[in-house]
């Protein structure tokens, strides 16, 4: 085991043993020591230094004198807060974890050498417990923090996730915002991203070796963690650590510290902890008891543990017998809850009452884990008691589920009000920033809920969920899950204009990921059902992009032209813009260059601010062969105007539009560089469209520029992406350009 040796680690476990001895919830112990749930989390965990007042009022509630712990505060206060890890998903750590040395020392020695390794044991033994404490007593060893992914293999109510979604979620927790179509290219994705880091990630609760095989690290010095019910040993390369349940004397203290006693009662102690099996779940939840009973001896705990066995453990039946009627009632129905965490909030609504002094009396219980301050969560095996429970004295289960569905929808419909989109005017009144974090707090959540809605029928949420997260997958656009929710959400309404809102939506999710041909499809459905002016403006400029992306450049501009129209009719500037810079891109492909120039600058007049990018690149890209300083003018006007609005996908945008100006101008070096920083920067957007655009542009620099190797790679990476999607224009461009290449090769 790792020694505490700084002056923050000594006073963390000063702390730490003060929370012990209360024998509170976290909140509990905040409440009576009169501090915050958030700064006492922080004070546990070591990323904040307690004022000395605050030790003084902790000590208090333990009646334990604080002037020893003066020079350990002193010296903590002076070295300051050890620097938190760039990201850290990681469930707290268990102050009171127990045992587990050789298993520990094991699995360190295995993720050194090995760098991944799956931890496999029966249910309730400790195995997510210790890959946690592990990752926590490790984090100073990988700088880029600590990931944690739940994989559902096990879980109540929960279909295990598919290794893309798994690998999306991933990569999302990374900041890759848009992600490949292919698992294959996911896989490959999430090695290249670990490779150029050092982090430790924890993959839990698999349900096989397929599940995790994708998810493994390549290269590099990051390193996993698995835990699994089942042994893993078809995955090649990653070592198992077996648990057992704890030996004699562990589960003896374990049960002692959760009870908050010294154990003089041999024989009654033993009788316990044979019923408990050695499960560090089972002995936590009998020691809890003990504790809420001071009138109960432990030999009074054995004879009601043998009395009261249920249908999966007696400790859990005998925990739920300490709570009154509204504890009972909230313990089942959080059984049926969708989703994998939750705040106070959603348990309310999901029980119909004030939700905090109900929560805090099953964390201390250990009924419910908060994973901090506001934030809990149920284990796998309560989880599943928890909903057997439900089903037998449940009645109105289905409807407290419902009000919960309702609940998310309304708070993302609010949520999503406050975020700048296209599709509004001006946005409600609040944080867009904050906004953001709450879908990306509860995105796992809201997907739980959306299929839970499906299930049900509950079809208004079916339909308008996927509507009040368009903003947040338009900045993580192609996901997987969007498809499936537009998909099963246009299904259910009959032809109009929110049936076609939600197949306009899922050909654009379609036509990011690449796949032009279902775009095309869905947004020839949206059509028929029949729309207003706004969203026919729309969907004609989304078609263009996609014709003019199958190389029907006429087709294109007809749509660009209509999408005009309509939007002038309709007073919008911004789209008349956007519709003018296309018309002049295809127009310009057309040969055209004159007419081109003209369109482009029309663009540039009618628009303000960042909607001005696609004009001045199209004004860039045809002035290249006849104004070079004009031309780079505007290419650099728009790359400005990208950067200073944080567009990463624009950025990368204008550089491949600067390389292919440069290469007009004869300036192979330089447009190589900007080519070269476009992919750079195209890298954790993954956005295939335009991965595929630029390696045109970059392909045609390189061949002219008389690197053939170069050229050949990246037209060959065209050939395999454009048979994968099915597009035939992209393949046939690249592959004649493959022949020539090979002709001037030699």
């Amino acid at each position: 085991m790792l020694h505490v040796s700084s002056p923050q680690e000594r006073l963390v476990a000063q702390l730490a043993q003060i929370k012990e001895l209360s024998g509170l919830s976290l909140r509990s112990l905040a409440r009576d020591a009169g501090l915050s749930s958030s700064s006492l989390s922080r004070y546990l965990t070591g990323r904040l230094v307690p004022p000395w007042d605050a030790v003084v009022a902790l000590c208090r509630v333990v009646r334990r004198d604080p002037r020893p712990l003066r020079p350990i505060w002193a010296e903590a206060a002076k070295a300051g807060a050890a620097p938190a890890p760039r990201r850290n998903d990681l469930p707290a750590d268990l102050i009171d974890f127990t045992g587990r040395e050789a298993e520990y020392a094991q699995v360190e020695e295995l993720l050194r050498s090995a760098g991944t390794v799956a931890i496999d044991g029966m249910a309730g033994v400790g195995k997510t417990s210790l890959a946690v404490h592990v990752a926590h007593r490790l984090a100073p060893k990988y700088p880029d923090g600590g990931l944690y992914l739940d994989l559902y293999g096990f879980t109540p109510g929960q279909e295990p996730l598919e290794p893309p979604t798994a690998l999306g979620r991933l990569l999302g927790a990374l900041g890759v915002t848009h992600l490949p179509a292919g698992a294959d290219e996911r896989a490959a994705l999430w090695r290249s991203e670990l490779s150029r880091r050092r982090a430790l990630v924890v993959l839990d609760n698999a349900v096989d070796a397929e599940q995790v095989r994708p998810l493994l690290p390549g290269a590099g010095n990051s390193a996993v963690l698995i835990t699994s019910r089942s042994r893993l040993v078809s995955l090649d390369g990653v070592p198992p650590v077996s648990l057992t349940p704890l030996a004699h004397g562990d589960a003896a203290h374990l049960f002692a510290r959760a009870a908050g006693l010294t154990l003089s009662e041999e024989d009654a102690v033993n009788q316990v902890l044979q019923q408990c099996g050695g499960l560090p779940l089972a002995l936590r939840m009998a020691g809890a008891r003990l504790r809420h009973r001071p009138g109960w001896t432990v030999a009074v705990l054995a004879e009601r543990l043998r009395d009261n066995a249920s249908r999966f453990d007696s400790v859990f039946g005998m925990s739920l017998q300490q709570l009154d009627a509204d504890q009972r009632r909230m313990f089942r129905l959080l059984g049926v809850l969708p989703g994998a965490d939750f705040d106070a909030a959603v348990a309310g609504v999901l029980a119909g009452m004030p939700p905090d002094a109900v929560l805090e009396e099953l964390v201390d219980a250990h009924l419910v884990q908060e994973l901090s301050p506001g934030r809990y969560r149920m284990h796998d095996l309560i989880r599943r008691y928890a909903a057997d429970i439900a089903a037998d004295e449940e009645p109105q289960a289905e409807a407290a589920v419902r009000r919960v569905l309702h609940h998310y929808l309304a708070q993302a419909v609010a949520h999503d009000q406050t975020l700048p989109s296209p599709h509004r005017r001006e946005p409600s009144p609040g944080d867009p920033a904050k906004a953001m974090a709450w879908f990306d707090l509860e995105y796992v959540n809201l997907i739980a809920c959306f299929d839970a809605a499906v299930r049900l029928g509950v079809d208004e949420v079916v339909t308008e969920l996927p509507q009040a997260m368009r903003v947040w997958f338009f900045r993580h656009r192609g996901t997987d899950d969007q498809i499936r929710m537009l998909d099963a959400a246009a299904a259910r309404l009959d032809p109009g204009p929110q049936r076609a809102s939600l197949l306009s939506d899922l050909g654009f999710a379609h036509a990011a990921a690449g796949r032009l041909t279902k775009a095309l499809a869905a947004y020839e459905q949206a059509e028929q059902c029949g729309s207003d002016d706004e969203l026919a403006a729309g969907l004609a400029l989304r078609i263009g992009f996609v014709r003019r992306d199958l190389g029907d450049f006429e087709a294109a501009q007809a749509h660009f032209r209509r999408a005009r129209e309509l939007f002038a009719t309709l007073g919008q500037s911004g789209g008349q813009s956007q519709a003018l810079a296309f018309d002049g891109w295809v127009t310009l492909r057309l040969g055209r260059r004159d007419e081109a120039v003209e369109l482009a600058r029309a663009s540039v007049a009618l628009a303000h601010g960042p909607a001005q990018i696609t004009g001045l690149v199209t004004l860039g890209v045809a002035l290249a062969s006849e104004d070079p300083a004009e031309s780079l003018r505007a290419l650099n006007d728009a790359l400005r105007l990208a950067e200073q609005n944080n567009l990463q996908h624009n950025q990368a945008w204008c550089h491949n539009y600067l390389g292919v100006a440069l290469r007009v101008m004869g300036d192979f070096d330089k447009a190589l560089e900007h080519h070269r920083r476009a992919f750079e920067l195209l890298k954790p957007l993954a956005e295939v469209q335009l991965e595929i655009d630029c390696l045109h542009s970059h392909a045609e620099t390189c061949r002219l520029a008389g690197r053939y190797d170069e050229a050949l790679a990246l037209l060959g990476r065209i050939v395999k992406l454009a048979r994968e999607l099915g597009r035939p224009h992209d393949e046939k461009l690249a592959e004649r350009l493959i022949i020539e290449v090979e002709a001037r090769r030699g």
